[in-house]
């Protein structure tokens, strides 16, 4: 089982979640070299070394057409004088006031729908795409909610730019190949004081990462400043299944992305990252009969349980009472997600009833890392433990790659293999 526990003892921002789980992921140059070929224009992502009070680690600069950005602290007294650099990513609360992108060029805020066709325009994995979009939609209704407009109404200031967009799309990728089968984190420390927005000074934390954090334990302290943006908490939204004290892991390795700004304490998220040696897990296994529903119906029950958490669902043909046919939808997901997996079978399909029994899995435990062939980089799931081990291609890139290069799928995921049994 591999775990992940993200310490926002310093809040959270998108650039410095990058950092902290780019130190995790073994292959940080091919990871900076899939970000710099997305083609998102005039981008450019770098990974520095950094140190904070002493303790070392990782900066990620992300640049648009060269320049960077920051957000802007506010003293109290002097709303209208000296600003402060929080050194947390290129502020995403809303003080820049246009893209600066020749794609974007033509106004200076952006809805949802532009958002949505830039990230689904990248090379990038369905899943990625899918997590990166859910993070803007988090945010979209947070801004809808802080404004008191429709959500198609909402048009984005600095979430929308595309260092932004670099942040979220980045987090999400290295989120998508570390695999954690659990991701946990710390109280969200938020900072305190005002910040300079677009919408003019805001407290911290500003409304939109507020509304973020709703329901998540948070809490402010001396620090003045920004600690926790929009970007940030909406990523952990979407990512965290549980806040609270570290769990019990034997961690193997610790990540620690850093800000540019130098506080009373050290200026950090760090990542803790720790792989079960017996490969075993806890499990919940959700069923119930169905005798009234179409197939079709069944299918969409299935496929939106695998879209809300489950780790896996399947449709099993039985004989029930009356010699009835009839069948039977299985789901398993982790026991922290039962509640809500069991809420949406009752809403999505005619059970009446949801049987529960718990199960304790042994399993191999996956990484992955990324093999270059002919046809571009293509990831490998290596699955090992037990004396086991198993490679395999992402069904997801050799289908992309095929597409683009107008071969086959045996053609990529024959290179693919080859690549892979060179790399062990």
């Amino acid at each position: 089982m591999k775990q992940l526990y993200l310490e926002c003892n310093m809040g959270a921002a998108g650039d410095m979640l990058m950092a902290a789980l780019l130190e995790l992921y073994p292959d940080r140059e091919g990871f900076l070299k899939q970000m710099n070929a997305l083609g998102l224009p005039g981008v450019s992502v770098t990974c520095v070394a950094s140190q904070k009070c002493g303790m070392t680690g990782s900066h990620i600069r992300v640049t648009v057409n060269g320049e960077d950005e920051v957000s802007e602290d506010v003293e109290p007294d002097d709303f209208h004088g000296h600003t402060h650099d929080n050194g947390h990513e290129h502020s995403h609360t809303h003080e820049q006031d246009h893209i600066r992108s020749d794609h974007f060029s033509h106004h200076d805020h952006f809805d949802y729908s532009e958002i949505e066709t830039l990230i689904n325009g990248l090379q990038l994995p369905e899943q990625v795409k899918a997590d990166a979009l859910a993070v803007y939609r988090l945010i979209l209704e947070a801004e809808s909610n802080v404004h008191g407009v429709p959500t198609e109404q909402v048009h984005f200031h600095e979430v929308g730019s595309l260092d932004a967009v670099t942040d979220v799309v980045g987090c999400c990728l290295l989120f998508h190949l570390l695999g954690a089968d659990s991701v946990t984190a710390s109280p969200v420390h938020v900072g305190s004081g005002f910040v300079r927005c677009a919408h003019g000074v805001l407290p911290v934390p500003a409304p939109a990462t507020a509304q973020l954090l709703m329901n998540i334990p948070t809490y402010s302290g001396t620090i003045r400043g920004e600690l926790c943006t929009p970007t940030g908490a909406a990523l952990l939204r979407h990512f965290v299944r549980h806040f609270g004290a570290m769990p019990v892991m034997a961690t193997e390795k610790i990540g620690c992305g850093m800000g540019s700004k130098d506080f009373e304490a050290a200026n950090c998220v760090r990542a803790f990252w720790a792989e079960s040696e017996n490969g075993t897990d806890e499990i919940a296994e959700l069923s119930c009969n169905l005798d009234d529903m179409t197939p079709e119906a069944i299918g969409f029950a299935l496929e939106l349980l695998l879209q809300n958490g489950a780790l896996d669902t399947f449709a099993t043909p039985i004989q029930m009472k009356k010699n009835r046919p009839s069948t039977m939808l299985t789901c398993l997901c982790k026991r922290e997600d039962r509640e809500k997996v069991i809420q949406l079978m009752l809403l999505h399909t005619t059970t009446l009833g949801v049987r529960e029994s718990a199960c304790v899995r042994t399993i191999l435990c996956s990484t992955f890392f990324s093999a270059y062939t002919n046809y571009g980089a293509i990831r490998i799931k290596v699955s090992s433990g037990h004396g086991v081990t198993k490679y395999k291609p992402e069904f997801e890139d050799v289908k992309t790659a095929a597409q683009k290069h107008g071969t086959t799928f045996d053609a990529v995921y024959k290179q693919a293999i080859a690549a892979a049994e060179a790399h062990f």
